[in-house]
């Protein structure tokens, strides 16, 4: 499950060698990467989790996986806790279900959901061209970065990318609830976290001890040197964990 403002071109490094063990199903979100912009789409995290469970229904999964990182935590929390006959364990990374209590991660909702900086990221591409670049710890070449630019050439094919981060307070009481049917539903789920320790904001003491006040049996693995989009910054690290919890043995 990607995040934003990127899609399943984000786990090119990982599917390869996960898929020697897993069969891998990675998607895109309607609105991002090669996914249609619907009419009428609201790009609510909500709506994605209802297209996405819809995808899961249809292809009958059994015994999986979910992996989330982002806004895929939210959105693959929310599939798993509407059909968790279906998941066996969970892998988070760099991500939450519940309410932002954290003050860095308001002030960006408030702040990336002002009027100037919605049509920045609308007109401008900011959060591709600037957010993601920044965030990124290990520099990608031009071409591969330009899979991240090319799949958003429009104002409105980046409509996605702006309402997310509105969201994270915009949405609190799909969170609240999100986290009440996580807390009844999937807390006994083993958990493998993969925390890219440059992102601050999401890897500071009080978030982490979230993590493990609802997951405290989680095997956490920390990346000292990858940040935000640690599938960029740490692909090799994260599908040895990911091997090494729930390889066969």
């Amino acid at each position: 499950m990607h995040g934003n403002p990127d899609w399943s071109f984000l786990y090119r490094n990982m599917i390869p060698l996960l898929s020697q063990t897993f069969r891998c199903v990675a998607m895109d979100y309607p609105g991002f990467g090669l996914s249609v912009h619907p009419d009428g789409y609201g790009y609510l995290p909500s709506e994605h989790g209802a297209i996405v469970t819809e995808l899961v229904d249809h292809l009958d999964l059994q015994n999986a996986i979910l992996m989330g990182q982002d806004w895929g935590g939210p959105i693959g929390m929310d599939v798993a806790s509407r059909s968790p006959e279906r998941f066996t364990a969970l892998i988070m990374g760099n991500t939450f279900f519940f309410p932002s209590t954290f003050p860095v991660m308001r002030m960006f909702s408030r702040v990336l959901g002002t009027t100037f900086m919605q049509k920045q990221i609308v007109r401008r591409n900011l959060f591709v061209n600037r957010i993601m670049k920044w965030a990124l710890q290990e520099p990608i070449n031009d071409a591969e970065f330009a899979h991240y630019i090319d799949v958003a050439p429009t104002p409105e094919s980046r409509i996605g990318h702006a309402v997310f981060p509105k969201a994270i307070i915009g949405e609190e009481r799909w969170l609240a609830e999100l986290e009440r049917r996580v807390d009844a539903t999937l807390l006994d789920r083993p958990m493998l976290l993969t925390m890219g320790l440059k992102d601050k904001p999401m890897t500071t003491k009080a978030f982490l001890a979230k993590w493990t006040e609802k997951f405290p049996d989680a095997t956490r693995v920390d990346l000292p040197k990858a940040g935000h989009y640690f599938q960029e910054d740490a692909p090799e690290e994260v599908v040895a964990a990911i091997l090494e919890k729930y390889g066969p043995s």
